[in-house]
């Protein structure tokens, strides 16, 4: 009986006790004073879409600065993810409109502008302003992609080898690598998994450029503190291309010579492992003029990937910010750059003259992992073709 009693005042007192907590919480929590604040009310007569935008859309260079592409731009691309953003009209509210949605987006992206001085500008609530930029992401994402970042296929391939051959000089590439670490404010409860040698919080950007410095393919993850050669070997596009799931062409000769057959390959700099399918840099120690050679044709090809990160960089500051987003928003933020970058590219080439390569922001750790006897073999034979009368240049003597 005494056991029961006992029971029963126990189960009574922590129910009190929970019961006073939430007294607690409710009476510190902020009530809400508004339905729709008075100032945010004001949307569809002082906002800035109300106020700027059909002026600013009659000034080529003003929307091009704001929005940082071309009206035309922003009527095909309006066209293109229009039915994933409208949104449907009801008698209690007017909804926000497609342009107004993605004009935000846009603004964001080019800015990395914080969601408070959004939702002054265009008066919506600071939670509106997040949900817009969020749900235009992924659209932008999803709409893009299969049209100008599509699956590599072998013609494909096949095309940018050709590309970098004819730009670069350099036989048998399929594509320029690089690795850009993309700030964070700390995410709640992460612990030290997104924190980087560089000793800061970041997501990773994998890009895979061409000779037209466009994206064929990115990859974004978290990878905590991993040098570029782990980022890449266990990103999607490290193991399809590891395991021949990326439809490479089969190797074949180099330009002018008759064998031996040499596999396409990817140029990385010195943070990555050198593979196969990877060719990187000789160390600096002990170079000779061979290595050098090699060393200044590998740098030649692979600024392409240097430019194409410095130009989305450059258009879409937000990946310059520390982004105050969780992780997966974050994610969608940097894919809908990179799928805007190659959107761009070509459309307006005049407003897109690649800067000079910032190395030091993408390059990460040499890495020290020992290649295959193969992966030598293959690097010599590159390095042997730059300097046959079939793969030399000119000038290349220049910078032994």
């Amino acid at each position: 009986m005494n056991a029961c009693m006992g029971s029963l005042m126990a189960m009574l007192i922590l129910l009190f006790m929970k019961m006073k907590r939430r007294r607690a919480i409710e009476s510190r929590r902020r009530l809400r004073r508004y339905w729709v604040h008075p100032l945010t009310s004001q949307r569809l007569s002082i906002g800035y879409f109300a106020l700027m935008f059909g002026e600013l859309k009659t000034h080529g260079d003003k929307f091009y600065n704001y929005t940082r592409m071309s009206v035309e731009s922003f009527d095909e691309l309006l066209g293109l993810v229009r039915g994933r953003i409208i949104r449907q009209r009801t008698n209690m509210r007017r909804c926000i409109s497609e342009e107004e949605r993605l004009l935000l987006t846009l603004r964001y992206l080019a800015t990395g502008a914080s969601f408070t001085s959004l939702h002054h500008q265009f008066l919506m609530g600071i939670s509106t302003v997040s949900t817009i930029v969020h749900d235009t992401c992924i659209a932008i994402w999803e709409e893009l992609k299969s049209t100008v970042m599509p699956e590599p296929t072998i013609s494909l391939w096949e095309e940018i080898a050709e590309e970098f051959w004819e730009k670069t000089n350099f036989p048998n590439c399929i594509g320029a690598l690089d690795g850009k670490h993309i700030r964070l404010i700390k995410p709640p409860n992460s612990g030290s998994r997104y924190f980087n040698y560089k000793k800061y919080f970041s997501i990773v950007l994998l890009g895979l450029s061409d000779a037209n410095m466009r994206f064929v393919a990115v990859d974004v993850g978290a990878y905590g503190s991993s040098g570029d050669s782990r980022i890449f070997r266990n990103s999607m596009m490290g193991q399809r291309l590891q395991y021949g799931d990326f439809n490479v062409p089969q190797p074949r000769p180099l330009p002018g010579t008759a064998g031996p057959d040499l596999p396409l390959v990817v140029l990385g700099d010195e943070a990555f492992a050198l593979s196969t399918h990877l060719l990187r840099p000789y160390t600096r120690h002990g170079l000779t003029a061979k290595k050098r050679i090699f060393n200044y044709r590998l740098s030649r090809a692979r600024r392409m990937v240097e430019c194409a990160f410095g130009i989305c960089t450059a258009k879409w500051r937000v990946l310059l910010t520390a982004m105050h987003l969780e992780v997966d928003h974050a994610v969608n933020v940097v894919l809908a750059c990179c799928v805007l970058h190659n959107f761009l590219r070509g459309k307006e080439i005049a407003h897109n003259e690649p800067p000079l390569p910032v190395c030091e922001e993408h390059r990460g750790s040499v890495t020290t992992s020992r290649p295959s006897n193969h992966a030598l073999q293959v690097r010599e034979h590159f390095s042997d073709f730059f300097l046959s009368d079939d793969g030399q240049l000119p000038w290349q003597y220049d910078y032994v």
